[in-house]
């Protein structure tokens, strides 16, 4: 019998899709079309390629109504949010297609007597774009639109959890009527993905995941001289200053916690407190947390959905019962929230205090609903605590002086500061991480850079 993959929904437990892996034959013919196509494709006026990948974003919207209950039954998420990812999905496609014609602009080195000189920016060829389940739509259009819009083709691997947004992607290239093989997606086992990365298949790898991922995708690429873009995992930090609005940063910071059952990337994993709003914050965050609704996705009352697998919802536990083994003070009775069950993918959010960075909970990427409050007695406290990890993709801080924030900003290891806000993506800014939280950028006019090479032309003209 053929392998298959299967999305195990976290809602019941039951198999909610199951697909055959790609045969050796029909991967090697997908990237062989892929290449073929995209000979053509990069040579299509760049106002004409804008005009598939608009049409294709259309596509995909107008699936939204069959697209948020499947995503609530593939990884969870509450239907109450689904369309939210959609929006995004949109905002960033659209800007990407926005700022194409610009940003892969010639260069013009300036003006040299006898020469014509410039710098183009060529499409790097066959983007392999492996995507997670978290944000499956979110992170795929990262890549996959400017990817296009730079005369790449692309194809797509999605992660099993969320096996049938790929072809929510193909159902949207194709309602546009994209030229043919210019975007496809296949269904593969992690050794078939590595065989393809280590086979030379493909000229740009794009990968959103784990740490222990990244460095399995760098290690297939060893030797092929290709650019692997790395978005992996996060511990960010947030900061409250004695002068922060906390209301606000409390309404915010139980968002950036919890949405999404806390399975955010950049979701806020970790909290330093200053001492003279300690009392309130915390008051106030233990209070906001515990309204949350614990409940079915599909359920638009839900506001905490289950994590993707059972098996993550027990890694958090775990981590919350050997902080507390340690000293750590849990300020939600999971007890209040009927259907937190040890072995489901049902957990209640929790909140710990008297915490430090000896627990795993400090240090060690949770990827669910819990969150470490410590509390400092100044910025250079906050700096060092925020900075002691091996991640480092956003930092939030919370002041009412943007000059602080920024002078704090400049002291700390990440890819993004955030002042007054967390877990959000601005596609006019380029998405990066430091240290274990990956390499490459997408988004923002530099994300463009990442998905063509520079080809230089000196021309003389008088000889």
């Amino acid at each position: 019998m053929a392998e298959s993959i299967k999305c195990i929904s976290p809602v019941d437990g039951r198999v909610y899709a199951s697909r055959p892996v790609a045969t050796r034959k029909s991967i090697a013919a997908a990237f062989a079309s892929a290449h073929a196509a995209q000979a053509k494709w990069k040579r299509l006026p760049l106002p004409e390629r804008a005009a598939y990948c608009a049409a294709a974003i259309d596509a995909m919207l107008a699936m939204k109504d069959e697209i948020v209950p499947e995503l609530a039954w593939q990884m969870g998420r509450p239907v109450r949010y689904g369309a939210g990812e959609l929006r995004g999905f949109e905002e960033r496609a659209r800007y990407m297609i926005g700022i194409a014609a610009s940003a892969l602009a010639d260069i013009d080195p300036g003006p040299k007597e006898g020469f014509l000189r410039y710098i183009k920016r060529e499409p790097v060829g066959v983007v392999f774009t492996i995507a997670p389940w978290n944000y499956p739509y979110l992170t795929a259009v990262n890549s996959i639109i400017p990817a296009l819009m730079a005369g790449n083709t692309v194809v797509l691997k999605h992660a099993a959890s969320t096996l049938l947004v790929a072809e929510r992607f193909q159902k949207a290239f194709d309602k546009a009527k994209l030229p043919k093989d210019v975007f496809q997606h296949l269904v593969l086992s992690h050794d078939q993905t590595a065989e393809i990365i280590s086979g030379g298949h493909a000229n740009m790898v794009c990968f959103t995941g784990s740490v222990a991922g990244g460095a399995a995708m760098e290690q297939a690429a060893a030797g092929r001289f290709i650019n692997v873009g790395l978005e992996l995992g996060g511990k960010d930090p947030a900061y409250v200053r004695p002068d922060a609005n906390v209301a606000h940063a409390i309404d915010n910071l139980v968002d950036g916690a919890f949405f999404n059952s806390g399975q955010s990337c950049c979701g806020i994993e970790r909290i330093y407190v200053h001492k003279n709003v300690w009392g309130d914050f915390i008051d106030g965050f233990v209070d906001l947390t515990r309204k949350y609704v614990l409940g079915s996705p599909l359920d638009e009352a839900t506001t905490l959905g289950p994590l993707v697998k059972a098996e993550a919802a027990d890694f958090v536990r775990k981590q919350i019962r050997s902080a507390v083994r340690a000293g750590a003070k849990a300020h939600i009775d999971p007890k209040s929230f009927a259907l937190d069950k040890a072995g489901t993918s049902y957990m209640a959010p929790q909140v710990l205090t008297a915490v430090n960075h000896q627990m795993s909970v400090m240090t060690e990427e949770s990827f669910g609903p819990v969150v470490g409050i410590m509390k400092v007695a100044d910025d250079k406290e906050a700096i060092a605590l925020m900075n002691d990890s091996p991640y480092g993709l956003t930092a939030a801080i919370w002041t009412e002086d943007a000059q602080a924030a920024s002078k704090i900003g400049d002291e700390i290891a990440t890819g993004t500061v955030f002042m007054n806000r967390c877990d959000y993506l601005d596609p006019a800014l380029a998405w990066t991480g430091v240290k274990d939280s990956g390499r490459g950028v997408t988004l923002s006019r530099i994300g463009y850079e990442a998905l063509t090479r520079p080809k230089s032309y000196h021309l003389r003209t008088k000889t």
